[in-house]
């Protein structure tokens, strides 16, 4: 027992400064976390340009870094004022009475001579279901145009955050595969399976950024255009929509073919079929052809996983939550794989 004394202080001593330094930094712990999931999806592009340009490591960081702002932090960021611009703006036209969203679902419903049949004996109305649909699409459109006060008073923290990230991005970029090696070597549960969880976590993430969040982009443009070239209104809302309905499996569907059969049920029987047309042919096909190129040889999760973990990580760490749920998913596997595979060992 006294020869276990000093190493059962010692552990004690390491749990409580690590505990101590994610609550130091739990404030900052979003920033790392983007800069971990940055460094891991374009290593690889970082890892070509250094081949290339030789004797020049800073221009690879460099090329690499622009990159990085290229392609995520200016749309992110053009994306994010549109949709606050044009949610107010859709707002305030609610408000003033220029759009009704209950007369439109109103007259809608009223187009389906069954559904009032059936309404009537069920003890409810369309103007009754066509207020409650309205309002709740109008109190979704306040809740969006309300943020913008928000995002104004925590531009400076988003600013502090987006500083950080890229700062530790850098040294990550650089640094990266000697810190993994040297965790490796100072973590205690075995390299094998220290190995294997730090592969099915770069895996995770990379098909999650490039498989996911990137044909989810291209969808939602896609399915914005079509809305906007149709003439339906907020069509960058619903293109927003559509981006965080394709990083679900039940993909972007939802929203463009209910309003294809609103338009068929209106008489606008060619913008319904132009809108058919596109969502099949463009948007429903770019998952078959688009999303394996780029997840490539990265590891992949059943649908009702990737699904479920999506929304769990949704509702626990917000947007985040679309990379890190499934990150989260694929360890809980990988660790219970792992520890089957022990246990084989052992019986035989």
């Amino acid at each position: 027992m006294q020869k276990n004394t000093p190493y059962i202080l010692f552990m004690a001593l390491v749990l409580l400064v690590t505990v101590s330094f994610f609550l130091l930094i739990k404030d900052f712990l979003l920033a790392c976390f983007w800069a971990i999931i940055l460094a891991v999806v374009f290593d690889p592009t970082y890892q070509r340009l250094r081949q290339y340009y030789k004797n020049s490591e800073k221009l690879s960081l460099f090329l690499t870094m622009l990159l990085i702002i290229l392609v995520f932090v200016i749309p992110l960021s053009t994306i994010t004022l549109m949709v606050t611009a044009e949610s107010t703006d859709y707002y305030n036209k609610i408000q003033s009475g220029e759009i009704n969203p209950q007369r439109y679902f109103q007259d809608t419903l009223a187009l389906l001579p069954k559904f009032n049949r059936l309404s009537h004996i069920g003890g409810i109305s369309v103007e009754q279901i066509s207020t409650s649909v309205g309002n709740a699409f109008a109190q979704a459109i306040k809740y969006t145009a309300q943020q913008v006060p928000a995002m104004t008073q925590n531009l400076l923290n988003l600013i502090v955050q987006v500083a950080l990230a890229f700062y530790i991005l850098f040294f990550l970029l650089r640094d990266g595969h000697q810190l993994m090696r040297k965790f490796i070597s100072l973590i205690p549960i075995g390299d094998r399976i220290e190995i294997e969880l730090f592969e099915r976590f770069t895996s995770v993430a990379r098909a999650t950024v490039k498989g996911g969040l990137i044909v989810a982009v291209i969808q939602g443009c896609i399915g914005g255009l079509l809305f906007w070239f149709v003439g339906i209104p907020a069509a960058f809302l619903w293109g927003m929509l559509m981006i965080i309905l394709s990083l679900l499996p039940i993909g972007s569907a939802l929203v463009w073919a209910p309003a294809a059969v609103v338009l068929f049920l209106q008489g606008q029987t060619v913008k319904a079929i132009v809108i058919l047309s596109v969502g099949i042919l463009a948007i429903g096909l770019i998952d078959n052809f688009l999303r394996p190129r780029l997840i490539g040889k990265d590891s992949k999760m059943s649908d009702y996983l990737v699904m479920v973990s999506t929304l769990g990580g949704l509702a626990w760490f917000s947007l985040t939550g679309f990379v890190l749920g499934p990150i989260i998913a694929a360890l809980f596997v990988t660790c219970w794989e792992i520890l089957g595979k022990d246990s084989q060992a052992n019986k035989t």
